[in-house]
């Protein structure tokens, strides 16, 4: 949702500190695993572009979302994901970059079977 300062100047006056420029060669990438309520709200990751998405789900994802008894059932091949909206079928060897993940993009997948701790979605 597009947001309209009251004042016209504000632009001008405010040092938008969220630029990708200020993040020393990465980007923020949101990460959230939907129906699971254990987890809120998306994660921020400071992530390089180079990254291959492979990385993100071998590497990154167990370190924040592994505790969560669903997490070792999760079956790959099957998970949905939605980049900025936009369902994408990932290729895993590709960086973020080339499956068009950029600066402040929301990443959100669903797992098919697994719907939160003791299925609280459900």
């Amino acid at each position: 949702m597009a947001v309209i300062a009251l004042d016209k100047d504000y632009a001008d006056k405010v040092e938008i500190r969220d630029r990708i420029e200020n993040f020393h060669g990465n980007q923020v990438v949101y990460v959230h695993w939907e129906d699971h309520l254990s987890f809120c709200a998306a994660l921020a990751f400071p992530l390089p572009p180079s990254m291959p998405f492979g990385a993100l789900v071998k590497d990154v994802l167990p370190v924040y979302y592994g505790m969560h008894p669903d997490f070792p059932q999760i079956d790959w091949s099957a998970v949905r994901w939605v980049v900025d909206g936009t369902p994408l079928i990932p290729a895993l060897d590709k960086s973020l970059q080339e499956n068009g993940i950029g600066h402040k993009s929301s990443i959100r997948f669903w797992t098919p079977g697994l719907d939160g701790y003791n299925h609280s979605r459900a």
